[in-house]
C-alpha cells in the first residue's frame, strides 16, 4: 500500500488539497483530525472527566467509524453522524486539551494505522497533525504543506462566513497544536510544498509530482 502523510497548519489547506489529491489517485483519504473532533464531541456530549479517559473507555465506549472514500465522506460514533457536528466552534476550542493528552495520542496513532490496513485501496492519503513523524515515519511520501500566515488567513476568510474572528482561531490554533507537535518545520525526510504563491490546483499538481517520483 502507498501512503502519502501530509501534515500542516491550521489554514495550509491540508484537508482539501489532500482529499482531492487522494480523489485523482484514487486512493482513499483519512483526516485523521476528524478523530480527535469526534472523541471530543462523544466526551462533551458524554460530560466525561478528562481524568476519567482511559484506554478501557476508548476502546469500549467510543465506538469511531469513518469513510475513506473521498466521494462519499462521513463521520459516526456509534450510530450517529457527526460529519457536520465536529466542525462547530465550540469543539475546535476543545480539541488541543484532549489532544495533548499521551493515551489519546498514542490510541489515534493506531486507530489511524487500523483505519488504513482495512481501507482496501491500493494507497491512502493521510493529513493531519504529526502525521510524518510520530504516525506514519515510514510513509512513502511525508509531505509538510504550508504557507505564509497572511495567506493562511486570507483562504480561511474566503471559506467561512465569520471571517472577522477567523485571524483570531488561526492563531489561538496554532499555539495550541504547537505545544503538542511541531508542524511548522519539516522534519528530515519530509518535503515541504510551500503554496503561498501556488493556487489550489497548482498545489495539488505539486504534491501529485512528489508522490509519482515513488510510485
Amino acid at each position: 500500500m502507498h501512503i502519502v502523510a501530509i501534515d500542516g497548519p491550521a489554514g495550509s489547506g491540508k484537508s482539501s488539497v489532500s482529499k482531492t489529491v487522494a480523489r485523482k489517485l484514487g486512493y482513499g483519504y483519512l483526516d485523521t483530525g476528524a478523530a480527535y473532533r469526534a472523541l471530543t464531541w462523544f466526551i462533551s456530549s458524554q460530560a466525561k472527566n478528562l481524568a476519567a479517559i482511559d484506554l478501557d473507555f476508548l476502546t469500549k465506549e467510543f465506538d469511531y467509524r469513518i469513510s475513506l472514500d473521498p466521494d462519499d465522506y462521513w463521520v459516526k460514533v456509534g450510530s450517529t453522524d457527526v460529519t457536520y457536528e465536529i466542525r462547530e466552534t465550540s469543539i475546535g476550542e476543545k480539541v488541543s486539551a484532549i489532544a495533548g493528552l499521551p493515551i489519546i495520542r498514542e490510541y489515534m496513532r493506531n486507530l489511524a494505522h487500523e483505519l488504513v490496513n482495512a481501507s482496501g485501496f491500493a494507497g491512502v492519503v493521510v493529513e493531519g497533525r504529526d502525521i510524518t513523524t510520530v504516525v506514519f515515519p515510514s510513509a512513502q511520501n511525508r509531505i509538510l504543506l504550508t504557507a505564509s500566515e497572511e495567506v493562511r488567513l486570507r483562504r480561511r476568510s474566503a471559506e467561512l462566513p465569520e471571517g472577522i474572528s477567523i485571524a483570531e482561531q488561526i492563531t489561538k490554533r496554532d499555539q495550541n497544536d504547537s505545544k503538542v507537535v511541531d508542524f511548522l518545520s519539516p522534519a528530515t525526510g519530509v518535503e515541504l510544498v510551500d503554496s503561498t504563491e501556488l493556487d489550489f490546483d497548482s498545489t495539488v499538481e505539486a504534491i501529485i509530482r512528489i508522490i509519482e517520483r515513488t510510485k
